[in-house]
């Protein structure tokens, strides 16, 4: 409890600090006297006076200020220090110190950056894991166990590299180069079209369907199978063949490719079997030993089964899927008459049917099934709290993460000054445009209201990212400065931006804004920002 106080303590600190200072040196640099620079309000807890200037620090930390001499229209000033006032600046002065704290929030993201970025850092690697069946890197011959090279030309050295080269690629064939067995290898793969979007961004990508992780010998057991006849069920997880273990797929061929067809094969199983103490349920592992002839066919195939893959884990209540009648168990079997051989392929093409009709065709417990259905809008809750309505069907696979959390390849990356420098100054601006967008969708309603959040809100957020390490920290403290800094400069009255905009009016019209709109002005502002903090207590509240 202790480090989440001191997290939140720390990154508040930190950024009142970095916004105040703009406004401080900026004004001394202009011949600004300033009477007291401010970290948080209230009572003083320590300070100090140095020259003109008084120091301190205050016992809410959740904000700062610096006090100028003559900030206020009515405040008297002896003779000397009179042309020392704020007010007494010509608009440009003005405009360059209320500027000057946003500005520095905004700036300050880029040295946090750049230190993130600058030297050695470990990234998933760009080695194939898997491959979706039915995806378009199986249909060009791409195989676990391959290291992807170059997109279209363009050299990957990460899976997110990998991720991004593929933006704007798709229903076209590129060139990939893979390195199998030492030796480089271009194969022409066509991604097909994904959409992903959000209230603040809309990307078209293309897919391949390839992942990072290695697939875990899952096992998907159809009805009257011979896997099905020796005690298989879908979601065991193979852990050896005849005592050899098999970490993944590739393994299980490894494993069972070496004995003849009809051999019996001894399968050491591991299967979640439901268990519920009260109220709480959940699954406990067991392993077990299962005996199955060797089958025609590689992999899970020489089991007499097939991969876990388009069998449903999860379907969430209340969906489109529920209502239809899927449950957990269920193998997905065609979409519009395709059949569906990955539930990779399968998410895909829900992707670019959103809420377009379709015909569904699954196998459950009664046989096959098929449907018109169509995804809808379904409430959820992420980790922070904050609900949302994405469009979706209802339904997840087992996730491959969750069955072994395998070790991801991992490369290190070695970022030199110039190149985490301009690293940085191109992601602050990509952050900052997000911002405007989240702002924008607020007042238009894209963006629920419901993802304001408060002092609390912000309190997890740093205990949560300070447990994850001083690099996510500190990438939670480069957002958070820069949606200050973008929210200072909104022509709101008490921000920054209505001084601002105070200042541009005076310095084109060459007269300052009539008193009494500004002090109009400066009662709705202030209700604004109350009412804006209500709400984000209110969400906190909720959370």
């Amino acid at each position: 409890m202790l480090q989440n106080a001191l997290s939140f303590i720390v990154l508040l600190g930190v950024l009142v600090t970095v916004h105040e200072l703009g406004h401080f040196l900026v004004a001394k640099a202009c011949g600004v006297k300033v009477l007291k620079f401010s970290i948080g309000f209230g009572p003083k807890l320590i300070g100090f006076t140095k020259g003109e200037t008084e120091y301190q620090i205050a016992l809410l930390p959740l904000g700062g200020f610096v006090k100028m001499a003559g900030d206020l229209p009515h405040e008297e000033l002896s003779p000397e220090e009179a042309s020392r006032g704020f007010l007494a600046q010509p608009p440009w002065k003005r405009g360059l110190i209320v500027l000057a704290g946003p500005a520095f929030n905004l700036i300050f993201p880029v040295l946090i950056y750049f230190f993130v970025f600058l030297g050695p850092h470990q990234a998933t690697s760009t080695l194939v894991g898997s491959v979706s069946p039915g995806m378009p890197a199986a249909a060009a011959g791409i195989r676990p166990g391959d290291r992807i090279m170059s997109v279209d030309g363009e050299p990957v050295r990460t899976f997110d590299d990998m991720v991004d080269a593929f933006v704007g690629r798709f229903e076209r064939p590129i060139d990939i180069v893979v390195e199998r067995d030492g030796k480089p290898q271009t194969v022409k793969v066509t991604p097909v079209k994904v959409v992903d979007s959000s209230p603040i961004d809309t990307v078209e990508r293309g897919k391949i369907g390839v992942e990072s992780v290695s697939r875990p010998t899952l096992v998907g057991v159809p009805p009257g199978s011979i896997a099905e006849q020796a005690g298989l069920r879908t979601f065991d997880r193979v852990l050896a063949v005849n005592g050899v273990p098999v970490r993944d797929e590739a393994r299980l061929h490894q494993a069972v490719d070496k004995h003849p067809e009809g051999t019996p094969l001894e399968l050491s199983v591991r299967r979640l079997e439901p268990v519920q103490v009260g109220a709480v349920a959940g699954r406990l592992p067991q392993v077990l030993k299962v005996t199955v002839p060797k089958q025609a066919g590689e992999g899970l195939a020489a089991l007499g089964a097939e991969s876990a893959d388009p069998y449903v884990a999860t379907v969430a209540p209340g969906s489109a899927a529920a209502k239809a009648g899927l449950r957990p168990g269920d193998r997905l079997v065609s979409i519009d008459g395709t059949p569906v051989e990955s539930f990779h392929q399968f998410a895909t093409r829900l992707n670019a049917l959103k809420e377009q009709p379709f015909t569904l065709t699954w196998r459950g417990a009664g046989g096959e099934r098929t449907e018109k259905v169509a995804q809808a809008p379904l409430e959820t809750v992420d980790g922070m709290g904050n609900p949302s309505k994405p469009v979706v069907l209802g339904v997840l696979n087992w996730d491959i993460r969750l069955a072994d959390r395998p070790v991801l390849d991992e490369v290190t990356v070695h970022m030199g000054p110039g190149a985490a420098l301009k690293e940085a100054a191109l992601v602050v601006p990509k952050i900052v445009g997000q911002m405007v967008k989240v702002i924008g969708g607020l007042f238009v309603g894209s963006v629920p209201l419901s993802t304001v959040g408060g002092p609390i809100m912000m309190y997890q957020m740093a205990a949560k990212s300070a447990e994850q390490g001083l690099d996510t920290f500190l990438n939670l403290m480069a957002i958070i400065s820069i949606n200050l800094g973008v929210m200072n400069l909104l022509p709101i009255p008490v921000l920054d931006g209505f001084h601002l905009l105070s200042a541009a009016w005076e310095g084109i019209r060459r007269r300052p804004i009539p008193v009494r709109v500004r002090e109009v002005a400066n009662m709705v502002g202030l209700a604004l920002l109350i009412m804006l903090m209500l709400l984000a207590v209110s969400n906190d509240v909720m959370r």
